[in-house]
């Protein structure tokens, strides 16, 4: 019996001891990991991703993806209604909400493999399981251990749920996405692009939605015309928006309704519940034993060029809490593969003037400084602003009515744009062009003198007075 103990004991120690190792081992199949990955295998080294759930993260999965799906299906709903102003005679025999449901989620499922091909084909060897760091700077993922010359931590992030009492009751946002019905009624609490968009969706699609926020405003760290045309639009929509509310609790009635209790009284009736109140890293896999440090708020410390306080890991994305977008991870992570491996010591992402999408109802695009920001960087008496608001075209023909709001934020003598702030129909599509001119440090002037394209809402932006 001693000798069979011994055996097993031995078989247990070769199989912890025989370590893997990797030029470059990703911990995290996100989008910025698998960049990173594939980028770095194009330069002839070795590569391992260690995932434990769905490849693509939280965007492809439960996040940018499938929310846009969801966006568009609330957009259709929205044209139906002003199609008749058209001249149209459709006949809406409702929606159906496990059609949209059923053919996003198995178009997230093809996305799914898109990317476990696409590492395959950039031989990059996917390890499925939970990574957890030792003491030696291995990394064990079930009884394997592995190691890296690099290292990155690409590991994302989770909803944060409160913690009152009957929170388990709601969901998250990764939540409602298993959704297999709309609610009739719906509590969103939170204030954030998160809590915006999913109680904007919600509403477009016919669920009875009151949106709980702490303060006056939603979107509060976006420029004040953004945060106050968003709150306004909000409640032109027909939405319950109760401001200046905190969480008390979360009971669940006899019937089988949820009752939400906050500081401004209690609500009830809810079939839903979904807390939409920040985000927080993915970070339990053991930091302290390789040395890494946190910040004040719990993010990976990272310097400029992704560097965590360990010598040979690095961190991106949403485990360092910052510009949580998956285009900036993916540009993080190409530039850091390039860098380590592609002899290019001085490589590292700007991340100023870096464009943002709120799929909100209607969408909001910007990029650069608020205007507060400006002023408090460049001086009051150094910062001009040129605005507008009209009613986009689409709306001249209909009975619902929408405004376009528009803010140019400029700086010095010369009148450099170092912010632009919008919100309405199409702004989602027209950001980009304008935060490549932006981005290459575009004045009024240079703005002024571009011919506008007539008529469109982004004409505006060039013609500005």
């Amino acid at each position: 019996m001693f000798n069979v103990l011994r055996r097993q004991f031995s078989t247990k120690i070769s199989v912890m001891a025989a370590v893997k190792s990797y030029d470059y081992l990703v911990i995290g199949g996100g989008s910025g990991g698998i960049a990173s990955a594939r980028k770095a295998a194009e330069f002839g080294v070795s590569a391992g991703l260690i995932e434990h759930q769905r490849l693509g993260g939280t965007c492809v999965n439960v996040g940018c993806v499938p929310k846009k799906v969801m966006f568009m299906t609330a957009m259709q709903s929205e044209m139906l209604h002003d199609s008749k102003y058209y001249g149209f005679d459709i006949e809406n025999k409702g929606f159906n909400w496990s059609t949209i449901k059923k053919s996003r989620d198995a178009y997230i499922k093809r996305l799914n493999g898109i990317y476990e091909r696409n590492l395959g084909n950039s031989k990059v060897d996917i390890i499925r399981g939970h990574a957890s760091f030792t003491s030696d700077r291995c990394i064990q993922v079930g009884d394997q251990l592995y190691t890296g010359k690099h290292i990155l931590i690409a590991s994302g992030g989770k909803p944060v749920i409160p913690n009152v009492p009957g929170a388990e009751l709601g969901i998250s946002s990764d939540g409602f996405f298993e959704l297999e019905d709309i609610p009739k009624k719906t509590a969103v609490v939170g204030a954030g692009y998160i809590a915006v968009e999913l109680a904007g969706i919600l509403k477009e699609l016919g669920s009875d939605v009151s949106l709980f926020i702490r303060k006056e405003k939603v979107l509060r760290t976006f420029d004040s015309l953004i945060s106050e045309n968003c709150t306004e639009e909000l409640k032109n929509s027909g939405m319950n928006l109760v401001t200046n509310s905190t969480s008390v609790s979360l009971s669940k009635e006899s019937d089988g309704s949820l009752t939400y209790t906050t500081s401004q009284g209690t609500f009830a009736g809810f079939d839903c519940v979904i807390w939409a109140v920040g985000r927080t890293p993915n970070i339990e896999i053991n930091l302290d034993k390789v040395g890494v440090e946190l910040t004040s708020r719990g993010d990976i410390k990272v310097d400029e060029f992704q560097n965590t306080a360990a010598d040979k890991i690095y961190a991106l994305g949403d485990v360092c809490g910052k510009a949580l977008l998956t285009p900036v991870a993916i540009a993080a992570g190409r530039r850091l593969a390039r860098r380590l491996f592609d002899n290019k010591p001085d490589l590292k992402l700007d991340y100023s003037n870096i464009p943002t999408v709120v799929f909100s109802h209607p969408p909001i695009g910007t990029v650069g400084m608020t205007e507060g920001e400006a002023k408090t960087k460049f001086g009051e008496d150094q910062v001009k602003v040129y605005k507008s608001t009209f009613t986009n075209m689409y709306f001249a023909v209909t009975e619902r009515k929408q405004k376009t709001v528009m803010k140019l934020v400029c700086a010095g003598p010369e009148e450099k744009v170092v912010g632009l702030h919008m919100q309405g129909l199409g702004v989602d599509e027209m950001l980009q062009g304008f935060s490549v001119a932006i981005k290459m440090g575009a004045t009024k002037e240079d703005f002024d003198n571009t011919v506008a394209i007539h008529p469109t809402a982004s004409e505006e932006l060039v013609t500005l007075r």
